[in-house]
């Protein structure tokens, strides 16, 4: 690369750095307070929350990479012709092509960053995710802790809390044990504590009664009692989740299966297929929008007005390759063997980036000017 390449480059990289940080921070904002309310509200702890963000993050860097490239070229184009250096570039010989090449390298740089989260990172977080999010599904803490509900933590037990107190004393706490079909029992208890140990959660009943149905017979048993524990960690030991899902598996997996990887995710061979040129179609995307965007800016020649026509239609141009994907997703997701559509995307930016290029290439014809006849008076 020339100087002048490496001039452009860094301009470019420098600018991505901070509108990649800008996006990226808008959208986690976005899905932070979702996970705030979903999961400190119903009693887990910060930690989770981090936990939880940090596992977000590489969905969403992969989601405003593309735009953040395409931010880049278009804002350092609109720089470089609004303090005259793309005039001087072009002065000295430089074609729109030759110009284009620094940003071309950029494109392949955005499209390494882009493979390794969508064949890696993001896959392996998905996963992650998921096993976290089903041991907090599965957390006693968590769904006990909603007064005035009745819950079901497990198949055949029903827990039902009238208050908490800001001691964190359960008040007017049911629970129906059905899980034996023998004997049917109820719990009743003015107040209860829920305590951890080291084989699970245990629940402390205080004043309440004790009813047991026996069902051979029909008899019915009563006990009262002053403070009795009932263990609900033998009840609702966490289970691993055993259903995966082809997001979940890393490209390489996903292109050369073993019979276990079938098994555990499931899926055909074409269903594999279908995600492994979706995963491709990104990287090919994000390799475009900034070519895409900087060659827009390259038509027509320096205005005092600005280049906000030019940047209009990259934007147009840019929203034409995405309506153009997602009207064809359809199509590959009902017919496999169309899956050269799942590329819709980045062929619609390559062939408009083409098309600009020879437009930009071709020599602008002068406006004739028409110079006024003034008189001379003598």
């Amino acid at each position: 690369m020339s100087r002048l390449d490496r001039y452009i480059l860094w301009q470019i990289l420098a600018v991505f750095g901070f509108f990649s940080l800008v996006l990226v921070g808008v959208y986690w904002i976005n899905r932070a307070a979702i996970l705030f309310d979903t999961l400190v509200a119903d009693g887990e702890g910060v930690g989770v929350f981090v936990e939880f963000s940090l596992l977000t993050l590489p969905n969403v860097i992969r989601l405003v990479l593309p735009y953040a490239a395409f931010a880049a070229a278009v804002f350092v184009g609109n720089r470089l012709s609004n303090e005259s250096e793309r005039v001087v570039m072009q002065s000295t010989g430089f074609s729109p092509v030759q110009l284009c090449r620094p940003v071309l390298a950029f494109g392949v740089i955005v499209a390494l960053l882009m493979s390794v989260l969508v064949h890696v990172l993001v896959p392996v977080s998905r996963g992650e995710l998921a096993d976290r999010s089903a041991q907090i599904a599965q957390n006693v803490t968590t769904r006990l802790l909603k007064p005035g509900t009745f819950q079901h933590p497990a198949p055949g037990l029903t827990v039902f809390i009238g208050a908490i107190t800001p001691e964190g004393q359960l008040e007017n706490v049911f629970l129906s044990d059905m899980r034996a079909p023998t004997n049917q029992t109820t719990f009743t208890a003015r107040q209860a504590l829920l305590t951890p140990s080291s084989t699970g959660p245990k629940l402390i009943l205080l004043n309440g009664f004790a009813q047991t149905l026996r069902a051979p017979d029909g008899r019915l048993f009563t006990t009262s009692f002053s403070d009795m524990t009932y263990d609900l960690g033998a009840i609702l030991a966490v289970a691993p989740r055993t259903d995966r899902r082809l997001a979940e598996m890393a490209t390489p997996r996903l292109m050369f299966p073993k019979a276990a990887d079938l098994a555990r995710f499931g899926g055909t061979s074409s269903e594999l297929w279908q995600e492994v040129h979706a995963r491709f179609s990104q990287v090919s995307f994000a390799a475009v929008t900034g070519i895409l965007g900087f060659s827009a800016l390259l038509l027509g020649g320096f205005s005092r007005f600005g280049l906000w026509r030019q940047i209009s239609g990259a934007i147009a141009l840019l929203v034409l390759c995405q309506l153009g994907g997602n009207a064809t997703r359809s199509l590959v997701l009902k017919d496999p063997s169309l899956w050269i559509l799942h590329y819709t995307p980045a062929i619609l930016g390559a062939v408009c980036t083409i098309g600009v290029l020879w437009l930009a290439r071709r020599p602008q014809s002068p406006t004739p000017q028409t110079i006024p006849n003034k008189g001379l008076a003598i």
